[in-house]
């Protein structure tokens, strides 16, 4: 499954309103271990498709990240069927990453 652009329009009905298990990255574009995690993001995004995963840029949409608590970037925050189950803060490799859906 593709990665999704999240921001304030979209959040909501794709992730809150969502069944099933959510990945979101708050991430910056400026962001070295934003970039680092990135292919991993991909990589998982393509190779689970039950996992839904979207991507919110925080200068873009401060408020979202202001509402889930996000201090510093990246945080990963897992939801399932629109209840945040996990966060983790900072960067993450693929493994630790995959073991945060559960």
């Amino acid at each position: 499954m593709a990665i999704i652009k999240l921001d304030k329009s979209n959040f909501e009905g794709e992730i809150l309103n969502g069944k099933g298990t959510a990945l979101v990255d708050f991430y910056a574009d400026w962001c070295g271990p934003c970039k680092m995690i990135a292919p991993f993001i991909e990589e998982i995004a393509t190779e689970n498709p039950d996992v839904k995963v979207g991507k919110i840029n925080v200068d873009n949409d401060p408020e979202l990240a202001v509402k889930f608590g996000v201090m510093s970037i990246p945080t990963l925050i897992v939801f399932k069927d629109g209840v945040k189950e996990n966060v983790a803060i900072g960067y993450r490799n693929k493994q630790e990453i995959l073991a945060l859906l559960g």
